[in-house]
């Protein structure tokens, strides 16, 4: 029986070396921390025992089973737990699954581990096994698994401290850039130049022109405090947008919104001027004549949560100063913090279509 233990331990230990364990270096310190701490454990059982006399390496034996099997028993479970729950979301409840695992897996080691000893070395029946075997070791579990799920809940609650303090600090990144792109001075200095000639040939769309101008920058300026806005509010800024760049294109930008009512619109979010940062590229980046359009279609898949940008791909060069290349690198980031379906960019011989997920208002 015991050797019937020895290979079920081994075989186990191997799973989790090639499962749950990655960094086996740090794997293996473990093991030999759990035997050190046997060895000085038994020399405590057994204070005037020989280390080569038979009843010390009985009670190694026991502490090597004990220890080990009790580690691997609550170690992996929580290690399994945490990627299936996490601590912040059910605190109480994790506890209590977790505890409730951990008594029942220790449970089933030190019946093993009895059983095993009382059977195999000692050729007594099951009937001899006391129940005071069993208090010490499950009393020691609960005290090393309570703290173990102690360790693991408070590092938990540090990682969501630092990535929320990621978060804040990739937003503010991403919204003052956001708001550099919008003061930019290219920007300003075409929008300038196609409001002088409106003044002068059309003072009515020169005035209209003036209130969209207007409205793209409060926007700007209302939402670099928000982490997220209704994509009701994004379509209405971005169709301001528009407004100001076909204005100055003319015929040469063709824009096709393929969206529900503006209504359905409100109960789906997105970071603010993620839209534009899609649109501005889209412009800045590709040729816009009058012969060959610059086509953008914008669609939202109520399905699967999804807001598809894509344009027609005419690359053009543009001058380092007008691009810095982190917009959609700023973009990504700030999805990570919200949600864990991903920006997806596609790139084909005709188009350019960028995916981004919508956060549903529940």
């Amino acid at each position: 029986m015991s050797t019937a233990l020895s290979s079920g331990f081994e075989m186990k230990e191997s799973v989790l070396l090639g499962k749950s364990y990655p960094n086996e270096s740090r794997w293996w310190r473990k093991f030999g921390a759990m035997v050190l701490f046997s060895i000085v454990l038994s020399f405590f059982f057994c204070p005037r025992c020989s280390i080569f006399s038979e009843d010390y390496l009985v009670t190694l034996a026991y502490n090597l089973f004990y220890t080990n099997g009790l580690w691997l028993a609550n170690d992996y479970p929580n290690r399994w737990l945490n990627r299936k729950s996490d601590w912040t979301q059910q605190p109480l409840r994790r506890f209590l699954i977790t505890l409730a695992g951990s008594l029942v897996a220790s449970l089933l080691v030190i019946t093993l581990v009895n059983v095993g000893f009382m059977v195999g070395y000692h050729h007594g029946k099951l009937s001899s096994i006391r129940w005071e075997n069993f208090v010490f070791p499950l009393l020691i579990t609960v005290v090393v698994s309570l703290f173990m799920h102690s360790r693991s809940f408070l590092l938990s609650w540090r990682n969501v401290a630092i990535r929320a303090e990621r978060m804040e600090k990739e937003s503010a990144v991403a919204r003052l850039d956001s708001l550099r792109r919008q003061v930019d001075p290219h920007f300003l200095f075409n929008s300038l130049n196609a409001l002088t000639s409106l003044v002068e040939e059309d003072p009515t769309r020169a005035v209209r022109f003036i209130r969209q101008l207007s409205q793209v920058y409060r926007y700007v300026l209302d939402s670099q405090d928000h982490e997220v806005v209704t994509l009701a509010e994004e379509l209405r800024f971005a169709e301001a947008y528009l407004y100001l760049q076909r204005t100055r294109l003319g015929n040469s930008l063709e824009v096709e919104l393929a969206l529900p009512p503006t209504d359905d619109l409100e109960n789906f979010m997105v970071p603010p001027l993620a839209l534009q940062l899609l649109l501005e590229n889209a412009i800045k980046h590709n040729a816009a004549l009058q012969n060959q359009p610059l086509h953008i279609r914008i669609s939202l898949d109520e399905a699967s949560h999804q807001l598809v940008v894509r344009n027609t791909l005419r690359p053009r060069r543009v001058a380092p100063e007008e691009s810095t290349g982190l917009g959609l690198k700023n973009l990504e980031a700030r999805y990570g913090f919200l949600t864990q379906q991903p920006v997806l960019v596609e790139k084909t011989e005709q188009e350019f279509i960028v995916t981004l997920p919508v956060l549903e208002l529940v």
